[in-house]
């Protein structure tokens, strides 16, 4: 049965059925340790990894390069970087992106990723799965952002189901850019996709925003502070990105969604 990031929880031999709590409670267990993420070796040797990734990603299901770096950043975060051995770099990403395929029921070809001098047998590749996976203590069915996409979406009470689909599809494709910025990795994958998602309403269907926005602030599962400074982080990130695409960014400049967010919090406060 092929693992689904939505559905994180269910596999054939578990037909039950899991409630959201459980979904919250458990989306801790799957992400970086925070030891590791103000190391210098960490970040550099994951952006080297993720780039490497990504050269390839386009001959693949994003998903299973999405999952391959949830393997990466997990799996780095509980090893001691080995130094003066470049091709470990190059063998742990073959390995998560085996491990990834595995889970999508997908073939994959590493002789894009292989390269003269640096090729590794069956055997090594098989060796390393086992070590990541003894490290990520067997949890194979990552809870990312896009488990909690559908959860969110469903507290704004919308009924267009073509809205709800173009909300979700730019979400889905905020979450997959984010996962390129190191420092994200800071917050928990509810809150992620809670940003994404409000981002994306603002963007997309700003009459509907402020109701998807306060629905999903509302949440007893998010922390507002945390939040905030969430927004912070994916609003710099979108920035980058809209200046890429040549994009109006006007938005961004005045009534954000952080400074509504931080306003309505004094407010609580107060």
């Amino acid at each position: 049965m092929e693992f689904d990031l939505e559905d994180p929880l269910v596999s054939l031999e578990e037909e039950q059925t899991f409630t959201i709590s459980e979904l919250f409670a458990s989306e801790s267990e799957h992400v970086p340790s925070p030891n590791c993420l103000t190391s210098t070796h960490f970040r550099v040797f994951c952006c080297e990894a993720i780039s490497l990734i990504l050269q390839v990603s386009c001959k693949l299901d994003p998903f299973v390069a999405y999952l391959a770096i949830n393997y990466l950043h997990r799996f780095m975060s509980s090893q001691e970087i080995p130094q003066g051995k470049p091709w470990f770099l190059r063998l742990v990403v073959i390995s998560c992106l085996s491990l990834a395929s595995k889970m999508k029921n997908t073939t994959l070809s590493f002789l894009v990723i292989q390269k003269e001098g640096c090729y590794f047998k069956a055997q090594s590749i098989q060796r390393m799965e086992l070590l990541i996976l003894g490290a990520l203590k067997w949890r194979m069915r990552s809870i990312t952002p896009f488990s909690f996409l559908h959860f969110f979406i469903s507290l704004a009470e919308i009924k267009d189901q073509s809205l709800k689909q173009a909300l979700k599809s730019r979400a889905s494709e905020i979450i997959f850019n984010a996962q390129n910025d190191i420092k994200l990795l800071e917050y928990k994958p509810s809150t992620v996709a809670a940003t994404a998602l409000i981002f994306a309403s603002h963007e997309l269907f700003p009459q509907q925003y402020s109701i998807l926005r306060a629905s999903i602030t509302a949440s007893e599962y998010l922390d507002g502070e945390t939040l905030s400074k969430c927004f912070d982080l994916m609003q710099d990130m979108m920035r980058m990105e809209a200046k890429e695409l040549m994009i109006d960014t006007s938005f961004l400049s005045t009534e954000t969604p952080v400074s509504m967010l931080e306003r309505n919090t004094k407010r609580q406060r107060i």
